[in-house]
């Protein structure tokens, strides 16, 4: 069937064969996709129809027992070992998601950003880097999109050129193609590691310190009502994960987010995501509808993944009565940002409030808040933990009780430690009521000369 080979197929733009493009030593790009072409189009026309095509396993065999035929009938030699990775890279572009392949198999990758079919990009130990990995043009890049997006009932076309979804793997994709994007389509996966981060972890990875370990340890036992703040990839998710690890095995936890990221270990936890509206645009379930949703679900306490709109209120209402230890997270550049933030969603949830009973409303209801921020050399680090006292004639007051203090910048790494600032949490009674012990010295600013 192959044997009158056609000439080398030119509609391809030929680009570098190395790296994780194509197998390293397997010959022209060009050849590639013609053998992927080729088993492809036998695929399709030769398979006998009792096998299951939704079968991972079963279209394997397929493909390679069609692959060794080709390679037979075209008379092509390669060594045991480019042979077997050649049949991988045929493989995943054929029913796996293609060049994303190994990006996605990598550990030390967190995220990758695919602008256009030429340009991919991938966050290594939180550094952005540019990769060898190319498409073979935009519908080839378009065929990925589909082939991640289509498994969990979602679409991407010029109807509906947007989708924010989760995939089984639990990352965390994002597309968007023209006419919104006027570079080609877009795509953004972001990993979150399969084992959570514990607290020797980061620890080890200076985000914090024991002493602030400690701290966040007692405040969630002591349920203390808690935002955690930051920047886009500053680690806001990983770090709830964390401290949700210390909320008691006994209470009953509800989690609602946007996407599901949030892996606690408790026993008693429900998850609850939002449900984005289908094709004829019916059926959405907000976050503010699942706030409310959990209210009636006898809930200890309640975790909202991101507060992005009018379910702000909802959540500080809930935090008010008789949930309290509830958390949740913020984007803002600060933890006064964060307070701002929150007086602007709760605006969005389209009830007539003054100002000030807003801001009573957020000084009675959140009572820490926690900054992280992704520092110049890509480490994240909380930079501030802050406690909201209450109000002040129509101004929210705060004291930071840590913060992140930077001495320099040396050998490419930001040079610092995390220090207490002396002051005192108007809570930490609640510590003592609930048989809750910290060390003696964590509030104590001698130590943070040494």
């Amino acid at each position: 069937m192959f044997t009158n080979r056609p000439a080398m197929r030119r509609e391809f733009t030929p680009t570098e064969p190395t790296g994780t493009t194509t197998p390293e030593g397997l010959g022209e790009q060009e050849n590639l996709y013609y053998l992927r072409d080729a088993v492809q189009r036998r695929l399709l026309s030769e398979f006998d129809g009792e096998v299951n095509l939704e079968n991972p396993n079963q279209l394997r065999q397929m493909i390679e027992v069609y692959f060794n035929q080709l390679l037979a009938e075209e008379n092509l030699l390669y060594t045991r070992a480019n042979r077997e990775r050649l049949l991988e890279w045929v493989v995943a572009d054929i029913v796996g998601y293609g060049p994303l392949e190994p990006l996605l198999n990598n550990n030390e990758i967190t995220e990758i950003m695919v602008n256009g079919h030429e340009k991919v990009y991938v966050e290594r130990f939180g550094t952005v880097e540019k990769t060898k990995v190319r498409f073979e043009s935009d519908a080839h890049l378009r065929r990925i999109i589909d082939r991640i997006v289509a498994p969990i009932g979602r679409r991407v076309d010029e109807a509906s050129p947007m989708v924010d979804a989760r995939l089984p793997s639990g990352y965390r994709v994002n597309a968007t193609i023209p006419p919104l994007s006027l570079e080609g389509p877009l795509l953004t996966i972001r990993k979150f590691a399969t084992i959570p981060f514990t607290a020797q972890d980061l620890i080890a990875n200076g985000t914090l310190n024991a002493p602030l370990v400690s701290f966040l340890q007692a405040c969630a036992q002591a349920r203390i009502n808690m935002v955690i703040s930051g920047g886009t990839g500053s680690g806001k998710t990983t770090l709830l994960n964390l401290v949700s690890t210390f909320i008691p095995d006994d209470e009953r936890v509800v989690t609602i987010e946007d996407i599901a990221e949030l892996k606690l270990n408790q026993d008693h936890v429900i998850r609850l995501e939002k449900r984005p509206p289908n094709i004829e645009g019916k059926g959405e379930v907000t976050i503010r509808q699942l706030v409310v949703n959990a209210l009636r679900m006898r809930p200890d306490r309640i975790i909202v993944g991101e507060a992005r709109s009018g379910e702000a209120l909802d959540m500080l209402q809930a935090m008010n009565t008789g949930h309290s230890g509830s958390m949740t997270t913020i984007h803002s550049n600060s933890p006064r940002d964060s307070l701002r933030r929150i007086e602007t969603m709760v605006l969005m949830a389209g009830v007539e409030l003054p100002l000030r009973a807003i801001r009573e409303q957020i000084a009675s209801s959140i009572e820490l808040v926690v900054h992280l921020s992704r520092m110049r050399d890509g480490t994240r680090k909380v930079v501030q933990v802050s406690e909201v006292q209450g109000m002040e004639g129509d101004t929210i007051v705060m004291q930071d009780l840590f913060i992140f203090d930077q001495t320099g910048y040396k050998n490419g790494r930001v040079v610092g430690k995390h220090i207490s600032t002396g002051l005192r949490p108007s809570f930490v009674e609640r510590f003592a009521v609930n048989n809750i012990s910290l060390p003696d010295n964590i509030f104590d600013t001698s130590d943070n000369k040494n």
